[in-house]
């Protein structure tokens, strides 16, 4: 677990930096706390109900691949906003054997251990963006991010709390 000035430690095995959140994976439970923290920050930034229970149903697939492929690894989650959009990032990472062919990988029901193959794809259709790296023996690191855009309403009202926090010259 990384440690920082700035921390506060939440749920077990989760620690916040700002607004991150950074879930430690070594067990089924702690899948569970990532599951629930990715919900909850969906929450946090308007995503509706759907579309936070598919950004939590991603974290949940890519969890279990750490436990399953590398035995441990961490999730750290964080919000993004840009002026029309906002979003939420997911990476995730572990230092276990690797993936030998990523692209063979992702595709719909490649089984590397008997599963179902749904992990990876599975992520990747539920999420707007994904990208993996990985090396044999180095470990991989999955990369996911959803969207969703901002309306009008939104924006007019951050940017009056902006001018009431700094009004300026």
């Amino acid at each position: 677990m990384r440690h920082s000035c700035f921390s506060s430690t939440g749920l077990r095995g989760t620690e916040r930096m700002g607004d991150d959140i950074i879930v430690s994976i070594h067990s089924d439970q702690d899948m569970v706390v990532a599951r629930a923290q990715s919900r909850s920050l969906a929450d946090s930034l308007g995503f509706s109900r759907t579309e936070a229970t598919l950004i939590a149903t991603a974290v949940s697939e890519i969890a279990r691949n750490i436990l399953m492929h590398a035995g441990r690894g961490e999730i750290s989650m964080r919000p993004l906003r840009e002026d029309v959009r906002c979003g939420l990032i997911v990476v995730a990472q572990d230092s276990g054997p690797g993936i030998r062919d990523v692209s063979r990988a992702v595709e719909s029901g490649f089984a590397s251990t008997g599963g179902l193959g749904l992990g990876l794809p599975g992520a990747r259709r539920l999420m707007d963006e994904f990208e993996i790296e990985s090396e044999p023996s180095e470990g991989t690191t999955v990369t996911m991010t959803k969207w969703r855009m901002r309306d009008d309403l939104e924006r007019l009202r951050e940017r009056r709390l902006r001018r009431a926090v700094d009004p300026g010259p």
